[in-house]
């Protein structure tokens, strides 16, 4: 036994030497809680770390769940004797103490928690060495191609393989499963066909469906869900229909029938089930409206299609229920004969029977049609209108209109003539209706004609500015004619037409501009005297024009009195106006001296002609004091120019070298940019600080700005001003040092005062004594 014991110890102290435990480190260390991951499985005589404790302790004690199979050595060394066995216990929960000689507790007990890390050492086992099972055909996804008639048996070997069956070392078992498949009887029934308006008593059964095992719970469901569903099943999977079904309402049903077991979960696919109503003749044909208005002109030739009355039956459409028949029962008036008109048996469509038809003798008649199914007749009304044919043309009251003379400046609008012509055709009718055109005379559209569509009244107006220098005398040719064509063979002749002489007399007239608006564009640093346009006008009369400029307000330009070029006489600033307006007068030289104007528009093209500036004053700028860290400011730049020309990509920089050491200027954005403090060494006051801004343009230019930045003592983020303190009023400092020179002025005069009245006390003094000696010598 003893023997046994020394070699276990040997062995131990050689796992001991060979594995570096006992060196300070990852495998001992001092005696606190710990937690260690073991897998099971592992051969005995395994170390799992070495506690130290304080030189007190002579030896360490292990309690708590060692399960005869963790130990600890005197020396601290914990270690397990046996293979851990996750499946017996996945924790073990110990406690280690440390004792001294007497066996007295030195440090502890301290948690020590073993977990036991699975491996795979237990193979799956099915519960029983063969199954039974049966399934229904088609009863289930995956079942479909089942069929007890060709193959009512199965048997299966199903295995089971642990690790996914990816790992080398799985384990797997296997058994035999038997199948035997049954009929499925939980089918759709065919469709199914119910006659509409059935006056047999209701319910009536029209099918049914059966569940393969009984005890199953019925029921219908209906995805559009209608206000009222006419079908109900019972529990025998019988369903009924439970009232009268209108095909004209609904000719078809589609729904489902649900089996569930008795827990209420579905025990297969619902069935569809289909319903059709079968029509009868139950509906009479209707009219499309309660008069069918249709014209046909008095010209008509016979058998000529006039249009057609389309019935409608509500019964189901291709069928002997639904084939209509039209008859004509009856015309009014019979004039000049009855029977004038056909209808076509199955279309309805009418037609002109016998001969041409005259408004002036009869302009309308009525029809009475009967429109019939097989048990059914309506009758339906038709009222056909006789229209007037355009066989007259419109007749001038008279060819010629005479002569007219107008100044060419009569206003547009004016009506300068009334002109007039009749059409025999019926009146207020497109036949009728007469329209007014000028087809000789007005080629440029001076003059226009209004039609009054009562009378057929003409009126001429000046549409356009009559000209006599373009045409003095217009010989005017008008024209009436029908909007409606005229039937074949009748033609306008020279009765339709009419004429007249308009004479335009000459007006004195103001120039014409060739435009009202004149656009330029010009670069704003052009050299004074630049061309930056020109003007043309042109006196009606052939007189000469003298040109001149009204609301030049900045006398930036100048304007040629005999061609119309205008030139810059001064610089130009796009800055102050980008866009420069002025008006452009013509004067006729000789004459009445009319003159006219034309807006000049001169667009003045940017050039990078302004500095950098900063985008607003900053006044208020301030650190506090004393600074406790360097500090940061933000401030914007900006400049006068276009936008599109800089681009806005200033670039910043202190204004001077020496003060580099202290401040620091970072550029943000292309607007935006730092001033930033690098130290803490301030005074309190104010500091104006110079940064150069340069607009990258081209040239670029660069400006040089002052920042001020005031180091004040701070309230509540804010310079801290001292009540009453106003400008112009004297400030602490002031005040003491004023108060301080009048007492040291103060004091100087008492001091004076002072030793003035020491000085006369003293030679009181001087003149008493010399008394006091004198006295004596008097007695």
């Amino acid at each position: 036994m003893m023997m046994q014991a020394q070699l276990h110890c040997l062995c131990l102290f050689t796992l001991y030497l060979t594995t570096g435990y006992g060196q300070e480190g990852k495998f001992s260390g001092p005696l606190k809680p710990m937690t260690f991951s073991i897998f099971e499985g592992q051969g005995p005589s395994q170390i799992i770390f070495q506690f130290k404790a304080s030189p007190l302790a002579v030896t360490f004690k292990l309690t708590g769940e060692t399960d005869d199979i963790f130990q600890i050595q005197p020396d601290g060394l914990l270690y397990h004797n046996k293979a851990l066995d996750r499946e017996t216990r996945a924790v073990h929960k110990l406690q280690v103490s440390a004792l001294d000689a007497h066996g007295n507790t030195v440090e502890g007990p301290v948690p020590i928690t073993i977990e036991v890390k699975d491996i795979n050492d237990n193979r799956p086992v099915f519960l029983q060495p063969k199954y039974e099972g049966s399934v229904r055909q088609n009863s289930r996804p995956g079942s479909q191609e089942l069929d007890p008639l060709k193959n009512p048996f199965y048997n299966l070997v199903v295995s089971v393989e642990d690790m996914g069956g990816q790992k080398e070392h799985s384990f797997s078992d296997s058994t035999s499963v038997d199948i035997t498949v049954k009929e499925n009887i939980w089918k759709a029934p065919e469709p199914v066909e119910i006659e509409e308006n059935s006056t047999n008593p209701y319910p009536i059964k029209i099918t049914q469906v059966q569940w393969n095992d009984p005890g199953a719970l019925y029921s219908l469901v209906d995805k559009e869900k209608p206000s009222k569903f006419p079908f109900l099943i019972d529990q025998e999977g019988d369903i009924y229909v439970t009232q009268p079904l209108d095909r004209e309402e609904k000719d078809a049903y589609v729904f489902y029938a649900v089996a569930k077991d008795e827990h209420g979960k579905p025990l297969a696919f619902p069935l569809q089930i289909q319903v059709k109503v079968k029509d009868i003749n139950d509906n009479p044909p209707t009219c499309p409206s309660t008069v069918t208005v249709l014209e046909v002109q008095e010209n008509e030739q016979i058998g000529s299609s006039i249009g057609t009355l389309i019935a409608h039956d509500m019964d189901e459409e291709n069928t002997v229920n639904s084939v209509l028949r039209y008859r004509i029962v009856d015309q009014t008036p019979k004039v000049p004969r009855d029977g004038l008109f056909l209808v076509q048996t199955y279309l309805g469509t009418f037609q002109l029977a016998v001969q041409s038809l005259r408004k002036r003798d009869t302009p309308q008649y009525n029809l009475t049609v009967e429109v019939s199914d097989k048990d059914f007749k309506t009758l339906c009304f038709v009222q056909i209108n006789i229209i007037d044919i355009n066989d007259q043309i419109p007749i001038f009251e008279k060819p010629d209109y005479g002569n007219l003379t107008l100044p060419e400046d009569t206003a547009i609008g004016t009506v300068i003539l009334t002109i007039q012509a009749t059409d025999a055709d019926e009146p207020h009718t497109g036949s009728s209706k007469i329209l007014y055109r000028i087809t000789q005379g007005d080629s440029e559209g001076r003059l226009e004609i209004e039609t009054d569509p009562e009378t057929n009244t003409g009126y001429v107006k000046v549409k356009k500015p009559l000209d006599f220098e373009a045409v003095a005398v217009h010989n005017i040719v008008f024209q009436a004619e029908n909007p409606e064509p005229l039937v074949l063979g009748v033609q306008y002749n020279a009765s339709s037409s009419a004429t007249f002489r308009l004479t335009v007399t000459d007006v004195n007239e103001a120039p014409q501009f060739s435009q009202q608006v004149y656009q330029a564009k010009v670069s704003e640093d052009v050299a004074k005297g630049t061309k930056v346009g020109n003007v043309t006008a042109k006196d009606p009369e052939g007189l000469d024009i003298s040109y001149s400029l009204r609301g030049d307000k900045r006398g930036w330009l100048k304007i040629d009195p005999v061609t119309g070029e205008i030139f810059s006489v001064a610089p130009l600033d796009r800055e102050a106006e980008s866009l420069y307006r002025v008006q452009v007068v013509a004067t006729e030289v000789g004459g009445a001296s009319l003159s006219s104007t034309a807006q000049l528009h001169l667009t003045l093209m940017d050039v990078n002609d302004n500095p950098p500036r900063l985008a607003k004053e900053y006044t208020g700028l301030f650190f506090c004091y004393p600074p406790k860290a360097p500090e940061s400011l933000i401030f914007e730049a900006t400049d006068d120019d276009q936008q599109s020309f800089r681009g806005r990509h200033f670039t910043f920089s202190l204004g001077s070298e020496s003060l580099q050491k202290d401040w620091e200027v970072s550029k943000i954005n292309g607007t935006h940019a730092s001033l930033s403090t690098k130290h803490t060494d301030f005074e309190e006051r104010v500091y104006h600080i110079p940064v150069r801004i340069n607009d990258g343009g081209r040239p670029p230019l660069e400006g040089t700005v002052s920042l001020p930045v005031t180091f004040c003592k701070c309230v509540e983020d804010s310079c801290f001003q001292p009540a009453g303190h106003m400008p112009g009023i004297p400030t602490v400092g002031v005040t003491v040092g004023v108060l301080l020179t009048t007492f040291l002025v103060i004091g100087i005069i008492l001091a004076v005062v002072f030793f003035q009245i020491k000085k006369n006390k003293g030679q009181r003094n001087v003149e008493s004594a010399q008394a006091s000696e004198v006295k004596p010598l008097r007695n």
